[in-house]
C-alpha cells in the first residue's frame, strides 16, 4: 500500500467531512518518480471544533506517526491544513516553493 494510502486510511479515524492527501514530493530535493516523502493533508472534521491550532496538528500527528521518519516511517515532510466544518472555505493555501526543488 501506498504512503498515500495509508496516510488516507489512518486519517478516516477522525471522521472526515473532507479529506486530501497530496503528495507533494516532485517539488523537493532528490525527487525521484515513485518518491513518497512530501504530503500536504486538508483534513475537515467536527473533532476539531474548539481546538486550538496545535491541538489538531497533535490529532493528526497520532494518527500518522508511525508513517513520519521520527516514528520510524518514511515520511520527511507533512504539512497540516485541519478545519472545523463551520470554517472551512473550500481551499486551502498553496504550499511553498522548496529550496531545493528540483529545477527544470
Amino acid at each position: 500500500m501506498s504512503q498515500e494510502q495509508q496516510i488516507i486510511e489512518k486519517l478516516q479515524h477522525l471522521s472526515p467531512a473532507h479529506l486530501e492527501v497530496i503528495n507533494e514530493s516532485s517539488g523537493h530535493g532528490g525527487y525521484y518518480p515513485g518518491k513518497e516523502s512530501h504530503f500536504k493533508v486538508i483534513v475537515v472534521a467536527e473533532i476539531f471544533h474548539g481546538l486550538r491550532l496545535v491541538q489538531r496538528h497533535q490529532k493528526i500527528y497520532a494518527e500518522v506517526n508511525s508513517l513520519l521518519a521520527a516514528g520510524g516511517g518514511a515520511i520527511h515532510a507533512l504539512a497540516i491544513h485541519a478545519y472545523a466544518p463551520s470554517e472551512w472555505q473550500g481551499e486551502a493555501p498553496n504550499s511553498p516553493e522548496c529550496a531545493h526543488a528540483p529545477k527544470s
